[in-house]
């Protein structure tokens, strides 16, 4: 771990202390425990105010590991623990991470209310790391890996939960969440594609990192409600290299996700860019991030522009030839489906519903949550159908937009968070 390697410089004086025994001046060098279990981005400053004490005290961490070296030390005679002390323990803590079994599996409405704390705790690392980046300061990747851990069991225990609540973003959200969403994409498409589990925490990090050089685009053009000039969308289509240089800055990165932060926007054609790369020359991480990136971006409601039905999306990314790796392309369906959660179908009986799951073996007989009668255009008792088990009596026919149909709130039909109350990430 960080703690043991930093202590190695004689300089460097490293002590484990409870969170009742801090006192501002001391300097944080690390918190004990999940970065979820408190409310800072950065594990490494010096506490200099009440406020931020106030924070340590309020939150589930216990313990933390300060750096003596720069800041106050533990009063004398004050009990600490030194590195030495724990490194056994550290020792069999890595053992045990290694050996950590997979979550449970759960069900669409249990994993949604734990991907809601997920996506407002990501959405705090994720501007506090990308603003980072705007202020020209160093970025703290310290723990992008546990962050990605957290999104990736999110995804084990439920494959769509999470990434059909990061649809629901607010447009002036957009950049951060889209980072979390394309995250949990990636890790989704990387598990289908049967890549190992080392090469699936990869793929996360390279989507939770690969828009970060939207930093170095004026909010201007960032943000604007119209269609860009050409002078603008060429600012736009820059950042792609100037994400790569700020990662390479870092040096913390893997040569695979600085790949994908620079190429996740070439075309299987070679019509894409910046390096108009085209086929093979276009890496398979590369490739994965091109699919999930525009995934999100149109299923998501833009300054300019409201996001489509998924089901939608899904169509008219077909309809693109050239876009997409077909194969790839193929994989990612399989994983989010012909109709993704959120989807608003027409069965063959005449009732409308939303798509709430999908069924291992088919794609086309989810579980719907009907609520509407398109026969006598009025509302009916909301129930939930496996159509695998209706075949022959009922099955999908038609994708349909909540627009032309007057729904406000076909997102809470299946995800239960109640509409029409801004963000609900915080």
């Amino acid at each position: 771990m960080a703690e043991i390697k930093q202590s190695s410089g004689p300089s460097i004086v490293l002590k484990r202390i409870a969170v009742s025994e801090l006192v501002l001046g001391m300097y944080i060098h690390e918190f004990c425990g999940s970065w979820m279990d408190h409310p800072f981005w950065k594990g490494r400053f010096l506490l200099d105010n009440e406020r931020d004490l106030q924070r340590v005290r309020d939150s589930d961490v216990h313990e933390v590991w300060i750096d003596v070296s720069k800041g106050r030390d533990v009063a004398p005679g004050q009990a600490s623990q030194s590195v030495a002390e724990v490194e056994a323990e550290t020792e069999a803590q890595l053992l045990a991470a290694d050996s950590r079994t997979p979550p449970a599996r759960a069900s669409l409405e249990d994993e949604v209310q734990r991907a809601i704390k997920l996506c407002s705790q990501a959405k705090a690392a994720v501007v506090q790391m990308f603003n980072d980046a705007r202020m020209g300061q160093a970025i703290a990747l310290e723990h992008v890996g546990e962050l990605v851990q957290e999104i990736s069991d999110s995804v084990l225990r439920h494959p769509n939960a999470l990434i059909s609540l990061a649809r629901l973003k607010t447009s002036n959200e957009y950049t951060y969440m889209h980072s979390v969403a394309v995250c949990a994409l990636m890790i989704a498409l990387a598990r289908q594609l049967g890549l190992s589990e080392e090469q699936v925490r990869e793929a996360g990090e390279a989507g939770l990192l690969h828009d970060i050089g939207k930093m170095a685009v004026p909010d201007a053009i960032l943000n604007k409600p119209d269609k860009l000039t050409d002078a603008e969308f060429g600012t736009m289509r820059g950042h792609p290299e100037q994400g790569t240089r700020m990662l390479l800055d870092c040096r913390q990165v893997s040569a695979l996700v600085l790949d994908v932060c620079l190429h996740h926007h070439e075309k299987f054609d070679g019509t894409g860019y910046p390096h108009r790369l085209a086929g093979e020359q276009i890496s398979l991480f590369a490739r994965m991030g091109a699919v999930c990136d525009v995934y999100d971006a149109i299923t998501s409601d833009r300054p300019y522009k409201k996001g489509w039905d998924p089901a939608e999306a899904i169509r008219k990314m077909a309809e693109w030839k050239g876009h997409f790796d077909p194969q790839v392309f193929q994989i990612f369906v399989k994983s989010v489906g012909i109709y993704p959660v959120g989807s608003l179908v027409r069965l063959e009986s005449g009732r409308l519903g939303v798509v709430l799951e999908q069924h291992e073996k088919s794609l086309l007989t989810p579980r719907v949550k009907v609520f509407f009668s398109a026969r006598s255009r009025l509302p009916i008792p909301q129930e939930v159908l496996d159509l695998a088990k209706l075949a022959g009596r009922d099955k999908i026919v038609a994708r349909e937009s909540a627009e032309d149909w007057g729904f406000k709130n076909i997102e809470e039909i299946w995800s239960g968070v109640p509409a029409g109350k801004g963000s609900i990430f915080g």
